[in-house]
């Protein structure tokens, strides 16, 4: 029986468009026809459980056929990893459980031939224990990227994603990337998801005329060619600076549809693919991905 994406081909595209999908009744019948349903030529999905700490195992067999169904297809694979991961945190528990699944998502991500693994950079919840939370994130990650392998081989990589500043976070706009890239000896191995309402929610004048461009240009200044990864296409419930993560369909938000233009015209995004997580975007009649399609040039 032909799978999903049988026959589907997108391979070589520059960005390829595409949602964060739920599994379901599985990799294969859940999250491949999902995909199939709503036109996505790129996916995110959680390998488990995304808010419990529970590491999922996964099925083979099952891993296999998703893997060699989005292999032919030339679709492009994220992982996410759970909303409880906070390397930052001041609880031992809660750090070593982080550290345990984000090791674990890595694992499943190469499973799956996923592309990364995106990864909250977490927050220190307690005032002025900054220094403290950054040397976890270090003493966590390290290990890690040091048995991870070399993306260029095939390797998954982390994807740091910053935050929208709330709750003391560790790594919020663009400049933050600067001490964090550097906590983790500018690994290889590390790379950047941009989520647009995020770094909106935290600043960046995306909903400026060459502020989207601008943004980007700061990220590649700090982190260095190569490392934008992955783009989380969100537009914005609330205004620039809000600090507020709540995430709005393409165009119906304060960030507004010219911003994804220069997202895609930008340099430093070939080859990026675009991942939608807003609202209604997994729904087959949902305009989103198609929209995001249009301002890329079809």
């Amino acid at each position: 029986m032909p799978h999903p994406l049988h026959g589907a081909s997108y391979a070589g595209l520059r960005n390829p468009v595409g949602t964060h999908v739920q599994v379901g009744k599985g990799l294969v019948k859940g999250a491949l026809v999902h995909a199939a349903e709503v036109g996505a030529e790129t996916i995110q999905v959680f390998a488990g459980n995304p808010r419990g700490w529970a590491l999922s195992a996964g099925d083979p067999a099952v891993d296999a056929e998703f893997r060699a169904a989005t292999g032919e297809a030339g679709m492009r694979v994220f992982v996410h990893a759970p909303y409880l991961v906070n390397l930052g945190s001041p609880t031992p528990a809660t750090f070593e459980k982080s550290v345990a699944s984000v090791a674990h998502n890595l694992r499943r991500a190469a499973d799956l031939g996923a592309e990364g693994v995106v990864v909250h950079t977490g927050s220190c919840v307690d005032e002025g224990t900054v220094d403290a939370a950054m040397t976890q994130v270090r003493e966590g990650l390290l290990p890690i990227l040091e048995r991870l392998g070399d993306p260029a081989g095939g390797a998954p990589w982390l994807l740091l994603e910053p935050t929208a500043g709330q709750g003391r976070s560790l790594c919020a706009g663009v400049d933050d990337l600067e001490p964090y890239l550097a906590a983790l000896d500018h690994h290889p191995a590390v790379g950047i998801c941009l989520d647009t309402c995020h770094v909106f929610a935290a600043g960046a004048p995306l909903d400026e005329p060459g502020g989207a461009a601008a943004t980007v240009d700061r990220l590649v200044e700090i982190a260095g060619a190569g490392r934008l990864r992955l783009v989380h296409a969100n537009d914005s419930m609330d205004v620039r600076g809000a600090f507020k993560d709540r995430h709005q369909k393409i165009g119906e938000g304060h960030i507004g549809v010219a911003a994804f233009e220069e997202l895609f015209a930008h340099p430093a995004t070939a080859g990026v693919p675009f991942v939608l997580e807003t609202p209604g975007s997994r729904d087959a009649d949902d305009p989103q991905i198609p929209l995001l399609k249009k301002l890329r040039g079809a």
